[in-house]
């Protein structure tokens, strides 16, 4: 079947809840690493970054664009790299971190 909304099913096969366990190695709270887990999760369905890129996006792709960022809990990381993707691409300023929960 071909989908009808442009997007092929690689895009679906993101898988938030390894992503999120993936982004203990950055330190920051179980509540900071839910949200970032849920924005990589809105970037990845919205297909912005594979029409950019050329590629859909993994759990390990991302996380080792994280690795590059000089230092910083997951928000932080995710941020930087959301920068870079901005300076690149453009469109990428609504996926970004602005608010943690406390618990």
């Amino acid at each position: 079947m071909t989908p009808t909304d442009g997007y092929d099913d690689t895009r679906s096969t993101f898988d938030e809840n390894a992503f999120r366990d993936a982004l203990a190695e950055f330190g920051g709270t179980e509540a900071e690493r839910r949200v970032v887990a849920r924005q990589a999760r809105d970037l990845v369905d919205s297909g912005q970054a594979a029409d950019d890129r050329g590629a859909s996006l993994t759990v390990d792709e991302i996380v080792r664009n994280l690795r590059d960022a000089p230092r910083g809990t997951p928000a932080t990381r995710w941020n930087w790299w959301l920068g870079a993707l901005e300076a690149a691409y453009g469109g990428y300023h609504e996926f970004q971190v602005r608010r943690i929960p406390k618990a």
